[in-house]
């Protein structure tokens, strides 16, 4: 039996090329070098399970976002075929997963116009990729360079529904129009897309589900704008993943996107998209040293491993850097990060808790729940899949870059 490893961290389909290796090799946890990024694949696969189920039950189609995986076999568990259909945030992701065969992409921020030429090479391997915009400007420079290039680049108009980003206010009709009648002009009106970025500072499933609602209400809405005045609007695209997880009601919407919650972390469970036990990433750290007068522990993984991300801060909940769990991914009763330099990491007790400090001897295995999958995953080249017993199964590589 064998499984795969990513060769580095270099572009190209050649840098990624698996090269195969015994599992015997690295049968347990005790066997990796930390710190390192580890996925549990039935809690992967559960959560994308739970998405689908929700979304089938609603009666739209589901286009996983693969900014946070970066990996194509993620990828194959949250498509819904090979092909896709996908979202992805970056050109590389783009080139990376139609090197693995997927044809159904949207690009998901505002293209520039020195993007477009990679947006044709990609889409002359029989990629069917969209890009995305919002203003005239960027509408005339995608149909000035479909002219030149003949290729008839599909477009959606991003709508901002709730001042959190980019993105044509969904009344403002005129600026809809005027976009949307200068794509027909050379290119391709693909439809309307809106992301509820203003639901990640939520957390009351009643308010998520409004949230949800009114990004729903919002990109209908621009997408009758379009069709009043005869311009074509087949897609109607929503997504994030509170907004995914709480929508009751999609009458309009062809699909949703949303990709943080096949991994999990914990800002999306302070909002309460996922549980604490649905996180299926976590880093592999070691314990090198103690600082027993402060109450704090010293582990390899610091910023470096797990990000500078400290979105949990805002929270009602403060997870420091990280929630520490031990080896078998237990959480520790008020155990977090409390500091991170670049590769030294602090763990102690949440101020204020009764919680006892763990005897943790130098060289124990802990495994720390990351704030934020993107930002944490973004430091790796590839994850150690994890069987429900612990143990290393295989190794899916993934990638990064722009």
């Amino acid at each position: 039996k064998k499984m795969s490893e990513s060769s580095g961290r270099s572009r190209g389909a050649d840098s990624h090329r698996r090269r195969h290796i015994q599992v015997q090799d690295i049968m347990t946890l005790q066997d990796l070098q930390t710190p390192c990024l580890l996925l549990d694949e039935a809690k992967l696969r559960r959560n994308v399970a739970g998405m689908q189920d929700h979304l089938a039950r609603l009666g739209v189609a589901f286009r996983p976002h693969l900014k946070t995986a970066k990996s194509r076999d993620v990828a194959r568990v949250a498509m819904t075929s090979s092909t896709g259909p996908a979202m992805v945030s970056t050109l590389r992701e783009a080139e990376y997963f139609a090197e693995g065969g997927v044809t159904d992409m949207i690009y998901g921020v505002g293209i520039a116009p020195a993007k477009l030429g990679r947006v044709t090479a990609i889409r002359g391997r029989g990629v069917d990729l969209a890009v995305i915009l919002d203003s005239i400007d960027q509408a005339e420079a995608v149909v000035r360079h479909a002219r030149a290039s003949g290729d008839r680049i599909p477009a959606l108009i991003e709508i901002d529904g709730d001042g959190h980003r980019s993105g044509v206010a969904p009344g403002d009709a005129a600026t809809l129009v005027e976009i949307g009648r200068a794509l027909t002009d050379g290119a391709e009106l693909r439809g309307v897309l809106i992301h509820a970025g203003g639901s990640y500072v939520l957390d009351d499933p009643d308010t998520l589900a409004a949230a949800a609602e009114a990004e729903r209400a919002a990109a209908v809405s621009a997408a009758d704008i379009l069709r009043a005045v005869g311009l074509p609007c087949p897609v109607v695209s929503v997504g994030s993943t509170p907004t995914a997880r709480f929508a009751r009601d999609l009458a309009g919407v062809t699909e949703v996107r949303a990709g943080v919650f096949m991994l999990g972390d914990l800002y999306q469970a302070g909002v309460g998209s996922v549980g604490i036990d649905d996180i299926a990433l976590s880093v592999l750290c070691s314990v090198i040293g103690h600082q027993p007068a402060k109450g704090r522990i010293l582990v390899d993984a610091g910023w470096m491993a797990m990000s500078r991300d400290r979105g949990t801060a805002g929270q009602a909940i403060d997870q420091g850097y990280g929630l520490v769990c031990d080896f078998a991914g237990r959480v520790f009763d008020d155990l977090i990060m409390v500091e991170a330099n670049q590769e030294h990491g602090v763990i102690a007790l949440r101020p204020g808790s009764t919680a006892v400090l763990p005897d943790l001897p130098v060289g124990a295995q802990l495994r720390i729940l990351p704030n934020h999958a993107c930002a944490t995953g973004a430091q790796y080249d590839r994850y150690h899949v994890l069987d429900g017993d612990g143990q290393v199964t295989a190794i899916w590589p993934r990638i990064n870059g722009w």
